[in-house]
C-alpha cells in the first residue's frame, strides 16, 4: 500500500475513502440478499472486489466532470455520490429510483452528479464518453470525462472508434480499463493478444497508458491525480489499466466454476477493503473504534436504503411514456 498520498490526505479523508469502499461492499451484499428475496429482478452484476478503483479514481474528479461506465455500475454511482436510497430503489424498479424505475441495475443515471449512466451493451459507453469530451472541448468547459470499461470491451469496434477519435482531436477523456481477467466467463488470455499488458494497446492510437494495482485505493488515486491534471491541461486522452478481480461470478446467477480455486484464493488475499483497513490501522491513520464506527454508520445507511426501496411505489402505468424523448413535427 503506497504512503505517498498521505501527504495530500488527512486522517478524515482517508477514513472517508475507507467508508466509501466499505459502503460499496455492504451495498452489494444487501443487493444479493434482496435478489434472493425477489425484490431485484433480471441480472445482477455486483462490484465486490473492485471497490478501490471506483473510489480511488472518482475521488480525484471535480463536480463538473463526467463519469460514464458499464453495467457493473453500482460502485461507480456510490463513489460519485449518488444516494444509496435512490440506487436501491432503482434496483427494485421503483418510481423513486435514480432512473425513475426505468433503468434497473445496469442503467443507473444521475445528471445532477454528472453520472451519465451505466450501459448494458458492452463497449457502448465509449462513444458516449468521447462525445461528452468533445462537447466539453467545443464549449471550452473545464470538464473531463472518465470512462470505465471492462477488459471484454476491448474486443468491440467502439473501442477502436472512440480511442482513434479521441486521439485525433486530443479530447479530455480518460479511458479506464478494469481488467478483472474475465469477459463474462472467457479468460482475457484467450480473447486478447495483449492480455498481459493491456495498457500498451493505447500506444497504437498515440495515447499514453499506464498500469496500476486496482486493489490499492491509494495507488489508483495517486496515478489518477497525475492523469487528471494532464488531461485537464489539454494534453489529450489517457488510458489506464487497473489489475483487479471480481470476487463473485459475472452475475449472481454465475457460480464461476471456470475459475481455478488457487486463483480465487490468491485474489481473495488481496481483497481491497480489508487490505485498506489493515493499512489504516498499521499506519495509525485509524483506530479500531473508528473503523467500527464506520461499519455501524454504513450498516444504518444500508438498512435505510433497503427500507426506502421496499416502501417506495412502483411507476404508474399512465406514466409509461413520461420522460420519453419525442422529436417535434415540423
Amino acid at each position: 500500500m503506497t504512503a505517498i498520498d498521505r501527504q495530500r490526505l488527512s486522517k478524515n479523508q482517508l477514513l472517508g475513502l475507507y467508508r466509501q469502499m466499505h459502503l460499496i461492499r455492504e451495498f452489494e451484499r444487501e443487493c444479493e440478499r434482496q435478489y434472493t428475496r425477489g425484490h431485484i429482478k433480471g441480472f445482477l452484476h455486483v462490484y465486490s472486489g473492485e471497490e478501490a478503483i471506483a473510489v480511488g479514481a472518482i475521488s480525484t474528479l471535480e463536480p463538473q466532470d463526467y463519469v460514464v461506465t458499464h453495467y457493473r455500475d453500482h460502485g461507480h454511482a456510490l463513489a460519485r455520490g449518488v444516494s444509496s436510497k435512490d440506487i436501491m430503489a432503482e434496483l427494485f424498479g421503483k418510481a423513486t429510483g435514480c432512473s425513475k424505475g426505468r433503468g434497473g441495475s445496469m442503467h443507473l443515471f444521475d445528471a445532477s452528479k454528472n453520472f451519465m449512466g451505466g450501459y448494458a451493451i458492452v463497449g457502448g459507453q465509449l462513444p458516449v464518453a468521447t462525445g461528452l469530451a468533445l462537447a466539453s472541448q467545443y464549449r471550452g468547459e473545464n470538464r473531463i470525462a472518465l470512462c470505465f470499461m471492462g477488459d471484454g470491451a476491448l474486443n468491440e469496434g467502439e473501442f477502436h472508434e472512440a480511442m482513434n477519435l479521441a486521439a485525433i482531436w486530443k479530447l479530455p477523456v480518460i479511458f479506464f480499463c478494469e481488467n478483472n481477467l474475465y469477459g463474462m466467463g472467457a479468460p482475457a488470455s484467450t480473447t486478447l493478444i495483449m492480455h498481459q499488458e493491456i495498457y500498451r494497446m493505447a500506444a497504437a492510437y498515440g495515447i499514453p497508458g499506464a498500469e496500476v494495482d486496482g486493489n490499492d485505493v491509494l495507488a489508483v488515486r495517486e496515478l489518477m491525480l497525475e492523469v487528471v491534471q494532464r488531461v485537464r491541461g489539454g494534453q489529450g486522452p489517457y488510458f489506464i489499466e487497473a489489475k483487479t478481480y471480481r470476487l463473485r461470478g459475472h452475475s449472481i446467477a454465475d457460480p464461476a466454476n471456470y475459475r481455478p480455486p488457487e486463483e480465487v484464493s490468491y485474489w481473495q488475499s488481496r481483497d481491497p477493503v480489508p487490505r485498506f483497513k489493515e493499512w489504516l490501522l498499521a499506519e495509525g491513520q485509524a483506530s479500531q473504534a473508528e473503523i467500527d464506527q464506520v461499519g455501524a454508520s454504513v450498516e444504518q445507511e444500508i438498512v435505510a436504503a433497503a427500507q426506502f426501496a421496499e416502501s417506495s411505489p412502483f411507476p404508474q402505468p399512465q406514466d409509461l411514456h413520461k420522460w420519453v424523448y419525442e422529436e417535434g413535427q415540423a
